[in-house]
């Protein structure tokens, strides 16, 4: 007796915070839908980090497409609340500069608190937000086959078949394949480059422990060389010569029941060979020694899983879509966790992907020219990461030059993610997703600001700087008064929250910063900047003469 091989619209690998969402969205609207994935949930992810261009793609997805679910994970407080009682605060970006064997010196910090008129972002403790998702994509009507490992990927002109190493076989018209590096379409289509393209070369260690200190119960100093901001309220990183640190706490928010804590090292594997008479354990303990103000956020912590050691962390392709197919997120392509862009990344590319997606379903057309757009904004994305990864890990040896690429990486950040709230307030004005298709309509895709000219110019200018310090043409202080000159020089680097000073190193916009901010925007001559001023300052301004509580995000 034969038996007909199961039919779907769309196949998705990976059952993550990529692929479960995907799946809740095209499920959503109509798709039928497998969410296939090798393993099962609740299980270990890293990527815990969230940043404001993240929750405002996740923001757009949930109201474009009618998956109010999603927004849960867009507050701090919500979180907590409707997901589980296990999630941290991100009120800012903390860096601390050390030397081997020296305590730091507090002038050497640098911390950006996350305008909270922009967002509110969570430490995401993955086993709880990935299961979430992955709940959510199936009260939506995906269909799910866990533990399925593929062994077998078939393209044809007609669709796809997948046939997993139990020889259960099924039949798409369209794959996404959002499984990470051990992407099966990725191997099965030879996809990936040898060596990776970039110029960042790092490897990590992590795990999550419990009992890791703040960092503001081990470090001294003066009080005004504190952060306005306690560190532990935030993601800390301690950087060192080619190398980091991450300290991630779940235990930071009063809902939080979550001891636990995320914690890794990212170093240049050139520069530190991985070592194979000792462990990770070991290594990390021998880490640690060097710096002791870190050694001792870590003294009595002990780990709650075993740890992960890679080799090279960064992997690329030489195509991410083609006809019926899509290696989306991670499964195309990954850089560093530095600056946590990776989760941003990934739903900036769900949202450029769903409506090519949905329309190729419509018109039942998979022709590969009509996800150009998707391939090259996933490309843009790893490739200009990369640019401002590298810079950073080769201005680590050298304080004045890291703090010159500190304020232009911090700089971007706000215009960034106004580009996209603006088009999210228009939307839900009016309905009309052109002003979506408007944001791509921009020259540089895949820079966290991709339409301003004078913004490219800045990171240009830093790129050439940090690799003529790396090349030993130019020495650290040079490096560091070029790109010093660039900000205060660019139309693009609002003045008002700090950016040009550098006496300024704590960057905490409040309220009457950010209204500064856009009136500064909408005056500037730039026209990406005075467009997005002016809009953003009409619609505060019409909340604020239509209630007197908070405005709309």
């Amino acid at each position: 007796m034969s038996t007909q091989i199961p039919r779907y619209d769309v196949v998705i690998l990976g059952s993550g915070i990529a692929g479960s969402t995907l799946g809740a969205v095209l499920a959503r609207n109509g798709v039928k839908v497998l969410l296939a994935d090798a393993g099962t949930h609740p299980r270990f992810a890293v990527g815990e980090s969230m940043i404001p261009q993240l929750v405002a793609w996740l923001q757009v997805i949930a109201e474009r497409y009618d998956v109010p679910e999603l927004d849960a994970l867009t507050d701090a407080t919500t979180i907590n609340e409707k997901v589980s009682n296990t999630f941290g605060r991100k009120r800012h970006f903390g860096f601390m500069l050390h030397r081997p064997g020296q305590e730091p010196d507090p002038a050497q910090a640098h911390q950006f608190v996350i305008p909270d008129a922009l967002t509110s972002a969570s430490h995401l403790f993955r086993q709880d937000s990935d299961a979430y998702l992955f709940r959510v994509a199936v009260g939506h009507g995906c269909e799910t086959r866990q533990q399925w490992r593929v062994a077998e990927v078939d393209l044809d002109d007609d669709g796809v078949t997948l046939t997993g190493v139990d020889g259960y076989e099924v039949r798409a018209r369209y794959l996404v394949d959002a499984s990470g590096f051990r992407s099966p379409l990725a191997d099965k289509l030879d996809l990936r480059e040898q060596p990776a393209r970039f110029k960042h070369h790092s490897r990590s260690l992590f795990t999550h422990m419990i009992g890791v200190r703040p960092f503001d119960d081990v470090v001294g100093g003066p009080a005004e060389s504190r952060p306005p901001v306690r560190w532990h309220e935030g993601t800390m990183h301690h950087l060192f010569d080619r190398g980091w640190f991450w300290i991630i706490p779940f235990d930071n928010h009063e809902l939080s029941r979550n001891p636990v804590c995320s914690v890794g090292v990212t170093l240049d594997e050139r520069r530190y060979p991985k070592p194979e008479d000792i462990g990770p354990d070991e290594e990390f303990a021998r880490l640690l020694s060097r710096f002791p103000a870190v050694a001792r956020q870590f003294e009595g912590a002990g780990k709650v899983r075993e740890w992960v050691s890679t080799d090279r962390l960064q992997y690329s392709s030489r195509k991410t879509v083609g006809a019926r197919w899509c290696l989306m997120s991670h499964a195309a392509g990954f850089l560093d966790p530095l600056y946590s862009r990776g989760m941003s990344n990934t739903f900036e590319v769900i949202h450029a992907l769903v409506p090519r997606l949905l329309e190729a379903l419509a018109d039942d057309d998979f022709a590969e020219e009509r996800f150009s757009y998707v391939e090259e904004l996933e490309q843009g994305l790893l490739d200009y990461n990369d640019q401002l990864v590298n810079c950073s890990f080769i201005a680590f040896s050298h304080f004045r030059l890291w703090d010159a690429v500190f304020r232009v990486w911090g700089s971007g950040n706000t215009p960034g993610t106004l580009r996209v709230n603006n088009a999210l307030r228009a939307f839900k004005a009016d309905r009309d997703p052109e002003v979506f298709s408007a944001l791509e309509k921009a020259p540089f895709t895949g820079l966290w600001w991709p339409d301003s000219e004078s913004f490219k110019a800045l990171l240009d200018g830093t790129v050439r700087a940090c690799e003529q310090y790396e090349a030993q043409q130019i020495d650290g202080d040079t490096a560091a008064d070029r790109i010093l000159d660039l900000i205060r020089g660019s139309e693009a680097v609002n003045p008002g929250f700090g950016w040009k000073d550098t006496d300024v190193r704590f960057i905490h916009p409040g309220r009457a910063e950010m209204a500064g901010f856009l009136e500064w925007a909408a005056a500037s001559p730039l026209p990406e900047l005075s467009s997005m001023g002016r809009d953003a300052l009409s619609a505060l301004r019409k909340a604020a003469a239509g209630a007197p509580g908070r405005a709309e995000r």
